[in-house]
């Protein structure tokens, strides 16, 4: 398999949006998409409370605009999601996207309305590993991705069912509709099918990281921040997710999702065999640890555990309302108000990074 490329760069708030575009130039945005397709922006809202390191920062959005007007793209809408711990629109107000996205002019649609996008049922040319088991009367995907550039927008963190999440996992809201919880029991293949119809259904995908400030421990939502001021790019997604894994102190071909991806040939995860350019990041292991807390434990229990035989009783029933409910309960009620709010404001007020969220106001294009 030939070497892919990953461009890294070590930054701070100072020159945050010129090293965006410059990581694009570096990783080679402009000749990975089409230049006569719509690019969609995939933003990633893990959580609509703005926790450090778990969402889409609006430098990371901005900068990415910035590189997209340089390249000379100027079709660009965004598209979000929802699920069932998340909200959309207080999502990108309170991680200050709106005020980027009116500035810039990208409009925003919705893969949750109807007026905006339709699912129709797919059936992918690839070999499925899981998918078709897991949805048998046919899953869907959204009309309106079929044809356009996608780029996506993760961060550098860990997650309690996938041990990092990246890229790959970014395609998960986006393509699959809001019974996605279904595949979670198979989450690491679900993640390599849906990069094989990334592949058909978009003629250029690209990834762009925001670890500026990185989250350890129990992500995507309740982990714990840590300032490393690195993001990276790169038109392969499984080595943008590989590197951000070494990166974090984890072997990527451990990884099913990725050691998965790399067999499939849909993309590189040996870092031997990945190109890094940039700056030099051969010494940086953080020794990231995921851990748990209560919505793993759960989790564990019901889609990997001997439970996970009965899991169609519980999640493909109006049972499933129950486990919304608890998530809801759980993350926005007891987690935000009683601990991560805190963590928030600290971060707001001791971090360059958190000082620069706090004051953020979008650039002129």
């Amino acid at each position: 398999m030939a070497k892919a490329l990953v461009a890294v760069l070590k930054t701070n708030p100072d020159r945050i949006l010129e090293d965006f575009v410059r990581l694009c130039e570096l990783a080679g945005m402009k000749e990975t998409l089409s230049p006569g397709a719509t690019t969609i922006l995939k933003d990633n809202i893990s959580w609509h409370f703005p926790f450090p390191g778990a969402n889409t920062t609006p430098w990371q959005l901005e900068g990415t605009i910035m590189a997209l007007r340089k390249s000379g793209f100027e079709d660009v809408v965004c598209v979000q999601n929802k699920t069932v711990v998340t909200n959309a629109f207080k999502g990108e107000d309170l991680n200050k996207y709106r005020p980027i996205f009116d500035k810039h002019r990208i409009p925003v649609l919705f893969n949750f309305k109807d007026k905006d996008m339709t699912w129709e049922v797919y059936k992918p040319k690839a070999k499925m590993l899981v998918l078709d088991k897991i949805y048998p009367e046919g899953f869907t995907v959204p009309d309106y991705f079929h044809g356009k550039n996608i780029i996506h927008l993760p961060t550098v963190k860990c997650h309690i069912y996938t041990t990092t999440t990246g890229a790959m996992k970014n395609a998960f809201g986006g393509l699959l509709n809001t019974k996605r919880h279904y595949a979670h029991s198979w989450i690491h293949k679900t993640l390599v099918d849906l990069l094989a119809i990334q592949k058909e259904i978009h003629p250029g995908i690209f990834a762009i990281m925001d670890g500026t400030t990185a989250g350890n421990g129990p992500g995507p939502r309740t982990m714990f921040p840590e300032i490393k001021n690195v993001i990276l790019a790169s038109a392969d997604q499984v080595a943008i997710d590989a590197i951000s894994a070494k990166m974090m102190g984890f072997d990527p071909l451990s990884l099913e999702y990725i050691a998965v991806a790399h067999e499939q040939k849909l993309g590189v995860g040996d870092p031997r065999d990945i190109e890094v350019v940039g700056d030099d990041i051969s010494g940086e292991s953080w020794g990231f640890s995921v851990g748990d807390n209560l919505a793993s434990r759960v989790g564990d229990l019901l889609w990997f555990s001997p439970l996970k035989a009965i899991q169609k009783f519980f999640f493909r029933t109006p049972l499933v309302g129950i486990f919304i409910l608890g998530s809801e309960v759980y993350h926005d009620f007891y987690r935000w108000p009683m601990k991560d709010r805190k963590v928030f404001e600290q971060w707001k007020k001791d971090t360059s990074w958190g000082r620069l969220f706090a004051d953020y106001d979008p650039k002129n294009s």
